[in-house]
């Protein structure tokens, strides 16, 4: 029987997630976009509410285009925003929609938005944790607090500390898997 961290043990969605994503470094612009967009849209939610609406999030958000999104007019945002597969939430759908811009300026300035988040980490290279429970793991550090103050500072929103440190697990800036879970040596791994 495989030891995973105690949050992922709640249905099939969160493990599935946490055994091939949590944690995994992300390069992908793309794939980033979309954590970006699902953990502003989790904002007061459970990740379980966000997993479960993940591919209707990909179909509404023509599957995380940041070109496509920056380009939603007001017509196409009251679409999102009577579509009951995503989270109606309209600061949270225009949020996307606002960070899409705020993402193409940013990988015009760094060539992506990958080598702008690797010039927060150290050596560019992931933070390997070593936290034996769950209550170790903060909600937020000082690297999410920076990170968030320089994204609303080129015009992000929905980027708090805390969704930002979400956002750093979920692709990987930060290994927070305990140290007795069987992924975090494995992500310990991955570049």
């Amino acid at each position: 029987m495989k030891i995973r961290c105690q949050w992922a043990e709640a249905n099939e969605h969160e493990i599935a997630y946490h055994d091939t994503e949590w944690g995994v470094p992300e390069h992908d612009d793309r794939k980033l976009f979309e954590f970006l967009v699902l953990e502003g849209a989790q904002a007061g939610l459970s990740w379980d509410t966000i997993l479960k609406r993940r591919e209707n999030y990909r179909k509404a958000f023509d599957d995380f285009d940041f070109e496509k999104v920056a380009a939603y007019d007001e017509k196409r945002i009251e679409e999102l925003l009577q579509d009951c597969g995503i989270i109606r939430n309209k600061l949270k759908v225009r949020s996307a929609v606002n960070n899409a811009k705020a993402y193409i300026k940013i990988r015009d300035e760094f060539v992506s938005f990958d080598a702008y988040l690797k010039t927060f980490l150290p050596d560019g290279k992931s933070i390997q944790n070593t936290w034996k429970t769950m209550d170790e793991i903060p909600a937020k550090t000082e690297l999410s607090e920076k990170i968030s103050k320089d994204m609303k500072k080129r015009g992000f929103n929905f980027v708090g500390p805390t969704i930002v440190y979400a956002f750093m697990q979920a692709v990987g800036m930060v290994n927070d898997h305990l140290v007795d879970c069987f992924r975090h040596e494995e992500c310990r791994k991955m570049k």
